[in-house]
């Protein structure tokens, strides 16, 4: 069975990391989708607009299928990659880390990069807010007006809300369930006679 939850961030979470003058300042934001990512990068170059990189790492979806590590400029690996490492190691999705570097004159080399960019990505995660998420899925319930009481203790029975409901002679109502239940319950909804169910997907 696919998991039907995940784990992700809140809030906004930021981690400091200096090494030979070069200062390496780590945000870590909440994101729904590669729009946010966007609108989150254009926000830290906005505010950080002298720095010298730019680096940032992201993974999105409930199965961590979307993901992204850039180095903005770094040696290959030493940047992006230690970010996304992070958010792995912490069992993150729906999240954006962007590393910024101020340089301090001093090169630090590919191993000091890597040290840098983990552990200042690895205090940001770790300052951040995080829960578990619930991948939710949703149905649209027609039935008649008779049909009312069997409808709602079922509704009772599975704690379920209803929403966008319109109860007339021709009674319908929304409700979202757990990816998981979502097959149960439709089944028991539909052994009611006369109630139709429609599976309205993810929002």
């Amino acid at each position: 069975m696919d998991s039907d939850s995940f784990k992700t961030i809140t809030d906004r979470g930021e981690g400091l990391y200096k090494e030979k003058g070069s200062k390496f300042i780590a945000i870590a934001f909440p994101v729904d989708s590669e729009e946010d990512v966007k609108q989150k990068l254009s926000e830290v170059r906005k505010q950080y607009f002298d720095a010298r990189h730019h680096c940032y790492a992201y993974v999105l979806g409930a199965d961590k299928s979307q993901f992204r590590a850039n180095d903005d400029g770094e040696p290959s690996g030493s940047a992006g990659k230690p970010i996304l490492n992070q958010i792995y190691s912490f069992e993150l999705t729906n999240v954006l880390v962007v590393v910024v570097r101020y340089f301090g004159g001093v090169k630090l080399g590919v191993s000091g990069l890597v040290t840098a960019y983990k552990v200042a990505a690895r205090e940001a995660l770790t300052n951040a807010p995080s829960e578990f998420k619930t991948v939710d899925e949703f149905l649209g319930i027609s039935f008649t007006y008779p049909l009312m009481n069997e409808v709602m203790r079922i509704m009772k029975e599975e704690n379920l809300q209803q929403m966008n409901q319109k109860f007339e002679i021709e009674c319908y109502f929304e409700i979202k369930c757990r990816k998981n239940d979502i097959k149960r319950i439709a089944e028991k909804l539909v052994n009611i006679y006369g109630v139709t169910v429609n599976y309205l997907g993810i929002p």
